[in-house]
Parts: C-alpha cells; sequence; structure tokens
C-alpha cells in the first residue's frame, strides 16, 4: 500500500515538476526584469545630472535589456495582455531614443484602430437585434435602459465631482506660464445644447452615423430594428434573427483575429507619441498630470470599487476580464479600440449577451466617468491659469453645463478637449490656458479613457446584477 502511494505521489511529482520549473523560471526572470529596469532607472537620473561619468550607450542598453527580459516572461505566459504591455515599453523606448524614426510609425497604430472601428457597427447590430428581438420582451429594453441611465448619472456626477475638488485642492493651474506658440492651434467648438443633445441622438442616415463612429445612433437605429423585427411574426423573423446571430458570432471572431494585431498597434501609437511630443516637454505640466491620475485612482478605489462591493461583484474574477480592454484602452487612447473585447470579455464573465450589448455601448455615450473627471478638471484648470477666481455657486453652474454638454459625443475626435473649450467659451473665459492641454492631452486621455472602459465594464455586472441576470457562480475559466 505504502509503495503504491509512493509510486503515485512520484508520478504526480514528474507531471508537475515541468510546470513548477517554468513557473520558477517566470518568477526569476521577472526578478531580473525588475532589478534591470530599476538600475536603468537609477543610471538614467545619474546620467543627466552628470553626477557619475557613465557611458552614453549604458542606460539606453539597460533600458532596452529589462524590455526584452519582461517580453520573456510574455512569451512564458502567452498572454495578449502581457504581449500589449511590452508593445507599450518598446513604443516609449523607441520614441524616445529615435524620435525621428518613430514619428514615421503612426500608420501601425492606425492600421489597428481602423481594423477595430469596422468591427464596432456590425457587432453592435448583430448582438442588439438578437439580444432584443430574440427575446421580444420590450417592456425589459425599457426597464433595462431606465436603470442605466439612473447609474450614469450618479456615477458621472461623482466623477466630475472628484474633479472639481482635485484641481481645486492641488491648485496645478496657478503660476502656469503659457508657451509662445500656445496660440498657433484651435479647435472649432460649439457648446451643447439640451436640445441640440436629444436631436443628435436620433440617426438621420445610418450609413453615415457608421462612417462617422457616432455610437450612440448606431444602438438607437440597432434598437429600433430589433423592436420592429419583434413585432414581425414567428417564420418571418427567424431568417433575420438567424441572420444577425451569424452577424454577431462572426465578429466576434473577427476581434479575435484583429487582436492578434494589438501589441503592434500599440507599439506604433506609443512610438509616435512619444516621438512627436518628447519627454521634456511635459515636465513643467507633471503636476497637472498628476493631480488627474490621483483623482482617477481616489474615483476607482472611492467609488467603482465600493460599487462593486455593494453589487456583490467577483473581484478578481472581473479584473481579471477587465484587464486587457483597460490595458488596450490605455494604450490607444481610444474606447472604441476596447468596446468588442470588453463585450467579450463581459459576456465570458458572466452578464448577458443582451445586457452587455445594450449597456456597454450606451455608456460609452453616458458613462464617461473618467472623460468627466478630466473635463471638470480642465476647465477650472483654465481658469487657474488666467488668474480667475471662481464662487462656489459659479463652479456649480460650470458643473451643471458639463452634465449636459459632456454627454453624447465619444465619436467625436479629441472630445473631451471640444467639451472644455465649448464650456470655457460659454463661461466667456479665456481659451489660451486650454493650449497648454495640448502638450499631454494623449497622456490624460490614456488614463481617462482606460477609466471610462472600466467605469463601463463594471456597469455591465451592476445593471446586470439589478436586473438578477448575474449569476451566483461564475464560469470556471475567463477569455484572455
Amino acid at each position: 500500500m505504502l509503495i503504491t502511494q509512493h509510486a503515485q505521489q512520484r508520478a504526480i511529482d514528474t507531471r508537475t515538476y515541468p510546470a513548477y520549473r517554468s513557473a520558477r523560471m517566470k518568477d526569476k526572470i521577472l526578478i531580473a526584469a525588475m532589478a534591470v529596469a530599476t538600475l536603468a532607472v537609477a543610471i538614467s537620473l545619474a546620467s543627466s545630472s552628470h553626477a557619475l561619468p557613465i557611458p552614453a550607450f549604458l542606460p539606453p542598453f539597460l533600458r532596452w535589456l529589462s524590455i526584452a527580459l519582461i517580453a520573456a516572461i510574455a512569451a512564458k505566459r502567452r498572454s495578449l495582455t502581457s504581449w500589449i504591455f511590452v508593445g507599450l515599453l518598446a513604443g516609449v523606448e523607441v520614441g524616445h531614443d529615435f524620435p525621428s524614426f518613430a514619428a514615421n510609425l503612426q500608420f501601425l497604430g492606425t492600421i489597428f484602430l481602423r481594423l477595430i472601428r469596422v468591427i464596432i457597427a456590425p457587432l453592435l447590430f448583430g448582438t442588439l437585434v438578437v439580444g432584443i428581438a430574440g427575446h421580444a420582451d420590450l417592456k425589459r429594453v425599457g426597464r433595462l435602459g431606465l436603470k442605466s441611465l439612473i447609474y450614469f448619472e450618479i456615477v458621472s456626477t461623482i466623477a466630475l465631482l472628484i474633479g472639481f475638488a482635485a484641481i481645486n485642492i492641488s491648485r496645478a493651474g496657478q503660476g502656469v506660464r503659457l508657451p509662445p506658440s500656445a496660440t498657433t492651434e484651435s479647435l472649432n467648438a460649439t457648446p451643447h445644447t439640451a436640445t441640440q443633445l436629444i436631436i443628435d441622438i436620433f440617426p438621420e442616415n445610418i450609413a453615415k452615423s457608421v462612417a462617422e463612429n457616432q455610437v450612440l445612433q448606431v444602438v438607437v437605429f440597432s434598437i429600433l430594428f430589433a423592436m420592429a423585427l419583434a413585432l414581425v411574426p414567428e417564420p418571418k423573423r427567424r431568417p433575420v434573427l438567424a441572420l444577425a446571430e451569424s452577424l454577431s458570432e462572426t465578429m466576434f471572431k473577427f476581434t479575435n483575429i484583429v487582436m492578434l494585431a494589438a501589441p503592434i498597434g500599440v507599439f506604433g501609437a506609443v512610438a509616435y507619441t512619444v516621438g512627436h511630443l518628447g519627454l521634456g516637454v511635459l515636465l513643467p505640466l507633471l503636476k497637472l498630470l498628476a493631480t488627474m491620475y490621483v483623482a482617477l485612482v481616489v474615483f476607482i478605489t472611492c467609488v467603482l470599487f465600493p460599487i462593486a462591493l455593494l453589487a456583490r461583484v467577483p473581484i478578481k474574477k472581473f479584473l481579471s476580464a477587465a484587464a486587457e480592454p483597460v490595458t488596450i484602452a490605455f494604450a490607444t487612447a481610444s474606447s472604441e479600440a476596447a468596446l468588442p473585447r470588453a463585450m467579450e470579455e463581459m459576456e465570458s464573465l458572466g452578464v448577458p449577451r443582451d445586457t452587455v450589448a445594450f449597456v456597454l455601448p450606451t455608456g460609452y455615450s453616458f458613462n464617461l466617468d473618467g472623460s468627466s473627471l478630466y473635463q471638470s478638471l480642465a476647465l477650472i484648470f483654465i481658469a487657474q491659469a488666467a488668474g480667475i477666481h471662481l464662487t462656489g455657486a459659479q463652479q456649480a453652474v460650470m458643473l451643471l453645463t458639463l452634465l449636459i454638454s459632456s454627454k453624447g459625443t465619444a465619436g467625436v475626435a479629441r472630445a473631451s478637449l471640444v467639451i472644455v473649450l465649448a464650456a470655457a467659451t460659454s463661461f466667456h473665459l479665456p481659451t489660451e490656458p486650454l493650449f497648454l492641454l495640448f502638450a499631454i492631452d494623449q497622456l490624460m486621455d490614456m488614463g481617462r479613457t482606460a477609466v471610462n472602459v472600466l467605469g463601463n465594464c463594471l456597469a455591465c455586472v451592476v445593471i446586470a446584477r439589478w436586473e438578477h441576470e448575474f449569476p451566483s457562480h461564475q464560469p470556471a475559466s475567463l477569455q484572455t
């Protein structure tokens, strides 16, 4: 008996030893990467301050070595998220070391974003039609919309308040000096009125809505089409439903193929940004950048995390599912780039497909938490940089204005900057300080876009839990 148990134990050890050795190897590589990265930072700082006679080739060599070690870890893990992180680091390094070369790499990020954008409209159409017309429960659609809007307004208002508080505490706009070229760029914007907001929700031409990436208009068209299809008798409805279901399944497979190019697209986009802007030009605005990122962390820990606890969201599994779309959003500064993968991951987590198809894209227009926080922060920053003192009542009116004007602009290029300029114009604030934000807009956009995606992913789970549709026992495995 003892011999049999010993033999079984040896067999188990033999089977598990390669996996154990592989895990130990990953840990060693990770420790080496952290050590080399720390050494590279220390030597780079010493070299820049001329404290030590360090050869010029040593700091970039150590940085590239640390990136290579991290790439080795990604190769061992075979995780797309890890490779996206490698692409992000490599892009920063290439942009810093070879700016003239990096300035020509924008096409990599552009190609990736184009491939992502072509997915969105057919994916939303297929999933919404199947979700609504397949169940033919129009009352549920109205109930889902009402609950979503209530949740969106509460959370986005809190985000605005945190942005106001953060900039008033840090006073990052005080003492800022405008660069000589501050007036060389301009934005065209008009304030969004409540009437215009309502009009812009409804499409006048679905092809135009798709071409202009007006996600909310595509959602409205898809919902109305699905409602009309739900009223069609069953025999005539079935072929269109089958087509929509096949379309949605195909677009999810299409997404998996496109995502294989995500590390390359991220590398090109980040390399271009760093190579074009440089790192030194960002130093005077680090206080503003730090203010926004601290505010985003406060929003995540003090708002999103308590909401997740109240809704009894499985935190570890949710973070595992949201990690990849949030990483993509952060690296590309594009919510659209993360939308297909976010929909897939939330469905994998256990949220019903029709709920995901309704809540997530609608949240892209009504639940932009990171963008709302940034807009309130940037608006007060303009006043501070211009030396204008705002009373509490004036800031409250600005808050209400941003609540209306920030909705329905997810498909607009530089949407947040446009909204901030529109609000500044409506309150007769000088617009020159706004152009300071151009220098670091890409870095700020990365953070606010990542929080937008994280907040909308959480909204999917919360609304599903509110609808009693989120299962108590989640799937054992999550797609990565």
